[in-house]
């Protein structure tokens, strides 16, 4: 069969992707304040779980509503400094509910050509033009700005973390063009929410770019530690998502004890600032002993190229006992294998170290 042969190519290639669950240190998921596993929030999901019983029942507008969501969008919107929230059940379900709700025909988007898959998937849904323009290339958006016909709304897209090279968005940039070349700004702070910002909203928060964006992204199950996704924006725009936006009306609500999970996150993030100073310090500290040069943010990529490279350097890792995972293509361009290493507030300086010093020896050892 042509599927067999199909799989037979994609481990020839290094590219057969398994399914292995979690191994020695953490250096790979998302967690990165340590919300996941943090005592309050597991005893707050149990509590909701006891209350509210196991799941929905429904869509929201049918019978799958209840308090606890529109309280914590609320919190949410508060968070963000926006009108209001539309909690999704995924980051997956929020980029393609916004984006395939707003751009039209006859509008164009103008995205980054590092955008996650979701964003991606979502434009395509919209079936609005699209241009690519290169990786936080404001020069080039401005050239495509400046030369690209358009008769109706012009939308920029962008992640302001990314996800698989750990670099930021040049968010201030792009809005001194907003303020050149009409358009509207839409972000996806799945990776940045918690991290970022002097309340922990993310990135546009940090860089003071709120009145330049239209709707925000924003994952409640990365450094949130929960599960689902905000979309963030004046409400009327939330209202729009909850008339139009197919994955929110057509899909059963998440548990609604995932809202009270979430709004002790919320808690957690206000009370405890020292988890997002703690996690970006490691950030620091592990590029500066692996030889990898500046940045701060918990996504640190280790590009290696090939994909046999990769795997064998991931394998080395987890040997060592670093949870490490291999990041191949299509998540990444062609020639780009990497290590994708992913560090949490919970770390300890002498196990970051440790890790980095490994990453150092991988290196060295294929150069």
């Amino acid at each position: 069969m042509r599927t067999c042969a199909r799989l037979e190519e994609l481990e020839r290639d290094g590219l057969l992707r398994t399914l292995e669950p979690p191994t020695g240190l953490d250096l790979c998921s998302n967690d990165y304040l340590g919300l996941a596993r943090h005592a309050r929030v597991r005893r707050r999901l149990a509590q909701a779980v006891a209350r509210l019983g196991v799941g929905s029942t429904g869509s929201r507008l049918l019978r799958g509503h209840r308090a606890a969501f529109g309280n914590v969008e609320e919190r949410f919107a508060a968070l963000k400094g926006t009108e209001a929230a539309l909690y999704f059940g995924s980051g997956w379900a929020a980029n393609l509910g916004v984006l395939s709700a707003f751009p039209q025909e006859g509008d164009l988007i103008l995205s980054d050509e590092l955008n996650h898959a979701s964003l991606i998937d979502g434009m395509r849904l919209s079936k609005t033009r699209r241009v690519v323009y290169p990786h936080c290339d404001t020069a080039a958006l401005r050239r495509i700005l400046e030369t690209e016909p358009c008769e109706g709304i012009r939308f920029v897209v962008t992640e302001t973390l990314f996800s698989m090279d750990g670099d930021l968005a040049p968010l201030r940039e792009i809005a001194q063009l907003q303020g050149q070349h009409d358009f509207e700004l839409i972000v996806d702070e799945a990776h940045a929410v918690g991290v970022y910002g002097n309340r922990g909203s993310g990135l546009v928060e940090e860089l003071g770019c709120e009145e330049s964006v239209l709707m925000s992204i924003n994952s409640a199950g990365k450094a949130l530690g929960v599960s689902g996704a905000f979309a963030c924006g004046p409400k009327w725009a939330i209202q729009q998502l909850i008339q139009s936006a197919r994955p929110f009306v057509f899909s059963t609500a998440p548990p609604p004890a995932l809202a009270e999970a979430i709004s002790e996150a919320l808690d957690i993030l206000a009370e405890e600032p020292a988890r997002r100073r703690r996690v970006r310090a490691h950030g620091r500290r592990f590029r500066d002993l692996a030889g990898l040069g500046p940045g701060d943010s918990p996504i640190v990529p280790v590009v290696l190229g090939t994909n046999r490279r990769a795997l064998e350097s991931a394998a080395q890792l987890r040997a060592e006992g670093y949870d490490v995972r291999a990041i191949r293509p299509p998540t990444v361009p062609k020639g780009t294998a990497r290590l994708r290493v992913s560090l949490n507030a919970d770390l300890q300086a002498s196990e970051v170290e440790g890790a980095a010093l490994c990453v150092r020896d991988q290196l060295e050892a294929t150069e």
